[in-house]
């Protein structure tokens, strides 16, 4: 029995020798990757009052068919309404608590805020344009508190 586990030990510290290096570059710890960012998100008064933009001070929407969960809105309807991709960032009057993302069926994440998808709308031209406000009565800009401005 001690004759098994001597072999066995020896085998074991081979392999352990024949998997480790002397060269600090072998090292195996591994960090995260930080994680693809998209744009910061603030509030800006118009003439709604104020509502959520990116950091170019565009106008973000919410689709009413979400109804607050994933993007049902594709192909033609992402064409007009593009999504906002990636991870935002909270400023100013944007509540960090109510950013999240959501996964859309084409394999991008699609920033929330307050469980609503955001779009941007591709008839504004400008930031600032609230061109989508109540287009097809579905399209709506959020505020920074959350709620859907109708």
């Amino acid at each position: 029995m001690w004759r098994k586990l001597t072999i066995s030990s020896v085998v074991l510290v081979l392999v352990a020798a024949a998997c480790s290096s002397d060269d600090d570059a072998a090292d195996t710890t591994t960090t995260a990757a930080p994680a693809e960012t998209g744009p910061a998100l603030a509030g800006a008064e118009s003439a709604l009052g104020e509502i959520v933009v990116d950091d170019g001070g565009n106008t973000l929407y919410v689709f009413i068919p979400d109804d607050g969960g994933d993007s049902t809105c594709y192909d033609d309807c992402a064409t007009a309404w593009p999504p906002l991709e990636g991870v935002a960032q909270a400023t100013g009057t944007v509540d960090a608590a109510l950013l999240g993302t959501t996964a859309r069926t084409d394999g991008a994440e699609q920033v929330t805020y307050n469980g609503w998808p955001l779009y941007y709308f591709a008839n504004d031209a400008a930031p600032g344009d609230i061109n989508g406000q109540g287009v097809n009565d579905v399209w709506y800009v959020i505020a920074p508190p959350g709620e859907v401005i109708r």
